[in-house]
């Protein structure tokens, strides 16, 4: 065979590719003209590999015809498929047409968490009254967690059975106390704080979770009475439910305090008329409290024939049930979006 009629040959596989390539209606057409003509199974291929049957003095011609072959065949693939793309577009956006001037579609929007709202509520109150905040570890030694505080070794608190123990000597912290603690050894009486946080005791049904917030709050000054502890409370409690509610105090006992006290309020579900949330009492418990007990200041170094002071305890998430009429308490953790969303 000459190369007049091999090059011949080319010719048509080019005239047959051309028609073919011009026939193309889409991009996914024109990607499978490219692998048929342009392929390593390609009849241009093919023809390449021809090259070493024919005689020496016609392989040059004819791979010069082969290579024009396929560089032209390229070319008009690339054009193709750019016009393809143009024109998928055009139907695109023909077919997706969007009328700018109507009115979008509104992103919802993210809401607090009720105990983080609660968190913060507390610390707006205290703050207004002066009151630091303060932050400590949540793992704590034995020291900080229950011996500061004149917690015995024999204390029912130190029990596995209320404490979770990462190792001997160490808890995951039962009260946010220790971080009242450390304040005091790095901050020198006159102090007023407050230390909100998690804490964990082995305890869980409708009321209790074994991971809960608490805040604590702690007065040391010279001249602090049983009265100002009272006052304080009173005024946390009207501010937070922003009703003028009846407060009493009773008589109770805590290791780090004397005397303590528990502080009710007159329930707000029945106000005071009794129901089965307060037990037909006509009154809820919400928190505890007393003043600092000398032992502690015993242990911390400060002369407690000059200062005297007064602690306090709340649970956040009782807080939270109480000023939002919520009856379980494992609602807050269980991540359910239509009833976390009503706490906008």
């Amino acid at each position: 065979m000459s190369v007049d009629s091999s090059v011949g040959g080319i010719q048509l596989l080019v005239d047959e590719a051309l028609v073919e390539i011009g026939g193309t209606e889409s991009s996914r057409d024109i990607e499978q003209a490219r692998v048929r003509f342009l392929g390593k199974k390609s009849a241009l291929t093919k023809q390449l590999k021809r090259i070493g049957s024919l005689p020496t003095r016609e392989r040059r011609a004819f791979g010069q015809a082969v290579n024009d072959a396929k560089q032209l065949l390229a070319e008009k693939i690339a054009e193709r498929a750019v016009q393809l793309d143009r024109w998928e577009q055009d139907v695109a956006l023909t077919s997706g047409w969007v009328d700018v001037s109507l009115a979008g579609r509104r992103a919802g929007t993210g809401c607090l968490h009720p105990v983080s709202r609660t968190i913060r509520r507390i610390h707006d109150i205290f703050r207004r009254l002066g009151f630091d905040v303060a932050e400590g570890p949540e793992i704590e030694d034995d020291y900080h967690n229950f011996e500061a505080l004149n917690i015995p070794p024999d204390h029912p608190a130190r029990a596995m059975h209320d404490t979770f123990y990462v190792e001997p000597g160490v808890v995951l912290r039962t009260h946010t106390s220790p971080v009242q603690i450390r304040y005091l050894k790095s901050h020198p009486p006159p102090i007023q704080v407050i230390a909100p946080g998690r804490v964990y005791r082995c305890d869980s049904d409708v009321t209790h979770t074994p991971m809960f917030h608490q805040l604590e709050g702690l007065v040391v000054d010279t001249d602090i009475a049983f009265s100002d502890l009272k006052g304080v409370l009173i005024h946390f409690v009207r501010e937070f439910f922003e009703q003028e509610l009846p407060v009493r105090f009773r008589p109770s006992y805590f290791p780090f305090t004397e005397p303590s006290a528990e502080v009710d309020m007159r329930c707000v579900f029945c106000t005071g008329a009794g129901c089965r949330v307060c037990q037909q009492t006509g009154w809820l418990e919400i928190l505890g409290c007393g003043m600092v007990h000398p032992t502690v200041f015993r242990q911390l170094e400060i002369n407690n024939e000059e200062y005297t002071g007064y602690a306090f305890g709340v649970g956040i998430e009782r807080l939270t049930m109480l000023r939002y009429g919520v009856d379980d308490l494992r609602l807050f953790f269980d991540n359910e979006l239509g009833f976390l969303t009503q706490f906008r």
